[in-house]
């Protein structure tokens, strides 16, 4: 379909607080980190827990091999969650870069396997990896409210 006129957006930075409430809204993402060095991505689903994203996995995954073997603060990762309407293209997309650690605690990974239940049904999904965020970015893309000016 092709349009005579392009619809006036705002394209709208969010500011990390208000990035991570919008990922806590949903409860699907994609994590990507690094596979016989090169980037891959993988839907999964996710909860926030005192600030970080929690995700579960299984034993024989890549990144829980990744996360296990991580020394110091873990393995370089970034996580992405949108909600963006595929008719109008109007939305929120945010992306947070930080460490991935294995939930080695028995106790923390008993809590985390309550808190998030794995969305695909899978012999062995019982591991959990928790991502500390170090940046945090998003943005909001509406239509423009004629101004010119780029509300909030």
């Amino acid at each position: 379909m092709t349009r005579k006129y392009a619809p006036a957006y705002q394209r709208i930075d969010l500011d990390p607080v208000e990035a991570l409430r919008l990922l806590g809204s949903v409860s699907l993402g994609r994590i990507v980190f690094t596979r016989q060095a090169l980037p891959t991505v993988r839907p999964v689903n996710h909860v926030l827990d005192h600030g970080d994203i929690v995700i579960r996995t299984h034993e024989g995954a890549a990144l829980t091999a990744h996360a296990g073997e991580a020394p110091g603060s873990g393995v370089v990762v970034a996580y992405e969650a949108d909600a963006i309407d595929p008719a109008s293209h109007l939305g929120w997309s945010v992306v947070v870069t930080g460490y991935a650690r294995l939930v080695t605690d028995p106790a923390e990974l008993d809590r985390v396997r309550g808190l998030l239940q794995p969305w695909v049904p899978m012999q062995g999904m019982d591991q959990a990896v928790r991502i500390r965020p170090e940046v945090v970015s998003g943005v909001r893309l509406r239509e423009s409210d004629g101004t010119g000016a780029a509300a909030g």
